[in-house]
Order: structure tokens, then sequence, then C-alpha cells
């Protein structure tokens, strides 16, 4: 999986579930202020991901996680082989 598709994703993700309109989500944008998602609505996020990333995943990898683009690069590396 590409970056590109994975970062696409991650957009479903937050328009579907979460209701946020696609013009709020840039990769610059933080979760919990510009998008108001608190650490429920991340661990939801994590939970909807996981549904296309084989394996486990670390929590470790999100301590730092701000913005769309850090949930991008933490997923990154379990899903570039698929």
């Amino acid at each position: 999986m590409t970056k590109d598709a994975l970062s696409a994703k991650i957009q479903d993700i937050l328009t579907g579930e979460f209701e946020i309109p696609p013009e709020k989500i840039r990769p610059d944008a933080l979760l919990a202020d510009d998008l108001d998602l608190d650490s429920i609505d991340f661990i939801d996020i994590i939970g909807k991901v996981k549904e296309f990333i084989p394996g486990k995943v670390n929590p470790d990898d999100f301590k730092t996680v701000q913005t769309v683009q850090d949930v991008t690069d933490a997923l990154f590396p379990y899903v570039q082989n698929l």
C-alpha cells in the first residue's frame, strides 16, 4: 500500500466515522485542536485502521502523534509491504 492510499483510507475513516468535513482533513490538521478528536476517538481510529493492517499495532508508535500526517507516518510501516 502506498502512503497516498493509506492517507485516503484515514481520510475515509475520519469523514465516515467521525463526520469530519473533508476540507478540514489536511496533513497538518491537529487531531485535537483542528478536528476536535479526543483520546477515545483516537483509539477508535486505530481500531478501524486495524481492519486492514495485518498483525498487531504497537501503541508506543502513537505516543507523539498529533496531526493527520503523523497518523499516516506512524501507520505506514505496517502497510508498506501490502
